[in-house]
């Protein structure tokens, strides 16, 4: 349990605007057969520790398609939140203070990218049970980062490479530096009065939450979809192979 409540309420919260500029409709493109959003969607249905599921969205579409594999769609958020400048925290803060207006807000609030497919049901789970052991404010899903930042360069102006971090070790092999680990889009976890009170997904203290990198692709770019198909490809495969 958290908090000695036996029966805390999580809500998880989908942002899924239109318009994205990467990939045109992305939210709403097909993904081995469904549209991307509704993987998150399945993932929290899934979930035990979800209590509901709200899609904030300005697209009826995208609402639509929502709606039909188990979201909630309590109203359309307003265009001026759905820009590509727009924050997605602003986003949450309009659907909580929304809701807030008929309602007692939950205790937590989960907030799940329609672009990471791969986090699972069972990673949600885990997120939760994590922050009661923990007895932590916030969980932020992380994987080990794909360039260690010790071994990363800047460029000055005449060309010249120099260490982005001065270290002893900038010159050591990938395999004998500390591990390092980059945020991964896939969960954020957190009580729902601290976001209220700092209007950020990762507060100071945050606990860290690992996820493999076959779990953590997040989805931007067109040869991302392309890359999300082979994983889901390989992932049918070994099922097969194993029943």
């Amino acid at each position: 349990m958290c908090e000695m409540n036996p029966n805390p309420s999580v809500y998880a919260i989908l942002p899924a605007r239109s318009g994205s500029k990467g990939v045109q409709k992305k939210n709403l493109r097909l993904l081995r057969g469904i549209p991307l959003v509704a993987h998150s969607v399945l993932a929290a249905r899934d979930a035990c520790c979800v209590s509901r599921i709200l899609l904030s969205t300005n697209c009826p579409e995208i609402a639509d398609a929502g709606k039909r594999f188990g979201a909630e769609v309590p109203f359309l958020r307003p265009n001026s939140l759905a820009e590509d400048d727009s924050i997605i925290a602003e986003a949450v803060r309009h659907l909580l203070d929304r809701l807030g207006r008929t309602e007692v807000l939950p205790d937590y609030i989960l907030l799940l990218q329609p672009t990471s497919p791969f986090r699972t049901a069972a990673d949600i789970d885990a997120a939760f049970a994590l922050m009661c052991e923990k007895d932590a404010d916030a969980i932020v899903s992380v994987s080990e980062a794909a360039s260690h930042p010790l071994l990363c360069r800047s460029i000055d102006a005449g060309g010249v490479l120099t260490p982005f971090i001065e270290s002893p070790l900038n010159n050591a092999r990938r395999q004998d530096l500390p591990p390092a680990y980059a945020l991964n889009g896939a969960l954020y976890l957190l009580k729902t009065q601290l976001f209220l009170e700092e209007g950020r997904f990762s507060p100071s203290g945050a606990i860290a939450y690992v996820m493999p990198a076959e779990r953590s692709l997040d989805i931007d770019l067109p040869e991302d979809f392309e890359r999300a198909e082979s994983l889901m490809q390989r992932k049918l495969k070994g099922c097969s192979a194993q029943c």
